[in-house]
């Protein structure tokens, strides 16, 4: 036997209400990205940014790579990833293209 304690939770008319109700499905939601600052010394010229791209791109995770040129100095390249990349990947992947890493700040 159910009791009415006069919330509506047991009358006919939550029965109505509850028919009413529509479920709209969340859109899903965009993946966190992760983004790693790398400094690197070395580079003088586009095929030097093109070096490093290409090398950083390899990584497994690696959606992007930007990176600003400076010549006379250090540049920056900043590595986005669907997960956070190992400083040791990250370290290798410069090498292989040549180019010492400075810092890394993720």
């Amino acid at each position: 036997m159910s009791q009415n304690c006069g919330c509506g939770c047991s009358s006919n008319k939550a029965d109505e209400a509850n028919d009413l109700l529509q479920i709209i499905p969340r859109a899903q939601a965009a993946p966190v990205q992760t983004q790693t600052e790398v400094k690197i010394s070395g580079m003088t010229c586009g095929h030097c940014v093109a070096s490093v791209t290409e090398e950083l791109k390899e990584i497994a995770g690696v959606d992007n790579v930007d990176v600003v040129l400076n010549a006379s100095g250090i540049s920056t390249a900043t590595v986005s990833s669907s997960a956070a990349i190992s400083e040791e990947s990250i370290r290798n992947a410069i090498d292989e293209a040549g180019y010492t890493v400075e810092a890394i700040n993720a």
